[in-house]
Order: C-alpha cells, then sequence, then structure tokens
C-alpha cells in the first residue's frame, strides 16, 4: 500500500496554523471545548467547527460529550509524539530559518508533553536515571532495569498499574533541549507523582509546570538536579550547549547516599 496519499493528508491538516496551534493548545493531554480552541487558533467559532470536524475525521481529535458541551482532545499519544517530533523539526530546519527560543523560561524549565513532562527538569530526570542504571535507552525505545524498580518502588510509585496497551518506556526528544526526556507508562508515572506531591504545579492556560519549593528539595534528594525554577518568566536565548542547562549541574552523588 502507497502510504504517500494519507501522509500528504495528515501533512496538509497539520500544516494550517489554526489547525497545528489547536493541537499544540492539546499538548498537555487536557480537553477544551470548541470554543477554547478557536481562541487559541485566534480564528470564529464557525471556522473553528470546521477545522475540528476534519481534524476529527482524520483520527487525530477524538470527541467527548458531557451533557451539551463538546471537549476534544488528542485522539492518542502517537498524534502528541507526531506533533513533538514535527516540532523538533520546525526548531532545526535550515540554519538562516533557526528561531531563538520565544517560548519563555518557565515553560522550557519544565512542561507537560502530553502526559508526561518535558523540558529542562525532565531531560535532568532522564539523564540522572541513565547515569544510575535505573534505565536503559536508545533510540527505538528503553527499558527499566532491576535497580530501576527498586527506585521507583522506594519512591512509591507502582508502576504495575501502568497500562498494558501502551509502550513501557521510552526516550521522547525534547524540542527545547534536543535531548531526550522519558515517555511512555515510566514517563508518566513521574509526572503523575510529581502533581499529586506537589513537587510541581500547573501553569493556568499553558503546558508550563512550576517546580514549587517541595519540589525543589525532593528533586534534589531524590535524582540529585536542581530544580530551582528561573527567576522570571522573561524570553530569552538559547543558551550554548556547555552552559545553562540543569542536566549540566547534577550533583554526581549516589542515589543511595541520597536517601539514607
Amino acid at each position: 500500500m502507497d502510504p504517500g496519499p494519507k501522509i500528504a493528508q495528515v501533512a496538509a491538516l497539520v500544516g494550517d496554523p489554526a489547525r497545528a496551534n489547536m493541537l499544540s493548545a492539546l499538548m498537555d493531554g487536557r480537553t477544551l471545548t470548541a470554543t477554547e480552541l478557536a481562541y487559541v487558533a485566534g480564528v470564529a467559532p464557525q471556522t473553528a467547527s470546521g477545522h475540528l470536524a476534519k481534524l476529527s475525521d482524520a483520527g487525530l481529535l477524538a470527541l467527548e460529550k458531557q451533557g451539551r458541551r463538546r471537549y476534544f482532545r488528542l485522539a492518542s499519544p502517537l498524534v502528541a509524539r507526531m506533533l513533538e517530533g514535527l516540532m523538533v523539526v520546525a526548531q532545526e530546519g535550515p540554519a538562516r530559518q533557526r528561531n531563538l527560543w520565544r517560548g519563555g523560561e518557565t515553560l522550557r524549565h519544565a512542561r507537560t508533553c502530553y502526559d508526561h513532562m518535558a523540558g529542562r527538569i525532565a531531560v535532568a530526570i532522564a539523564d540522572r536515571m541513565v547515569q544510575q542504571s535505573f534505565v536503559l535507552l536508545d533510540e527505538d525505545g528503553g527499558q527499566l532495569t532491576d535497580a530501576g524498580r527498586s527506585f521507583f518502588d522506594e519512591l512509591g510509585v507502582d508502576l504495575r498499574l501502568a497500562s498494558k496497551r501502551r509502550v513501557f518506556c521510552r526516550p521522547c526528544l525534547d524540542w527545547s533541549e534536543r535531548r531526550p526526556h522519558l515517555a511512555g507508562a515510566v514517563g508518566a508515572a513521574i509526572l503523575h507523582h510529581a502533581l499529586e506531591h506537589d513537587w510541581v504545579e500547573h501553569v493556568r492556560d499553558s503546558r508550563a509546570l512550576v517546580v514549587t519549593p517541595v519540589g525543589v528539595r525532593e528533586l534534589a534528594t531524590t535524582f540529585g538536579i536542581e530544580g530551582t525554577p528561573p527567576k522570571d518568566g522573561r524570553e530569552e536565548q538559547v543558551p550554548s550547549p556547555s552552559r545553562g542547562r540543569v542536566s549540566d549541574r547534577i550533583r554526581f552523588s549516589q542515589w543511595g547516599a541520597h536517601r539514607q
């Protein structure tokens, strides 16, 4: 079967700026109404309805009804993964067309990527887990080691509850840091734990997450990383790879010493 026509169809749908903005707004796993999506797309409600119908028909969006209200969400993690990949490719681009990071330092520091965490903090967590041999990552996927399972057990994260219908662990290329964070059931479990224990908090109407004082302490204790949030949300240029990344400031003391 020739996949060309289907790829072209999806590319045409995502390539429209209004529809791209709608899909991006749903990247944090939320459900939004047609009115809310019309607002983020900058189009009239009637125009938004047409866009949403096309995205739904193509299987990119799923519809949920509650009474008279209709809520839209990304149809699956595969759609979120596709969008994240497109963001990485779009940011790279030809040198003359590359844009400096314009998302703000709060968004770059920590944010949601569908059902898992992204940004500097998430990349630092992935780095730490690889360094401690808790997880093995390659381009094709990821595997949790016995030491990693023990780590999650002590942390109080029950990975046995993860759905067997989804990928258990995989790297997801972070589009602001250009390095992988953890996705799949393992990545989702880390985000769930961080939210449940008040390590991070959602920023209203944004994918951004703010690391709380509790989170700063627990990220240092649990992963040995510095989680202090940026002092303000000013937009800055992307720092060079040799400086400015949380993952470059990881304290290399052993996890066992932290937990004692």
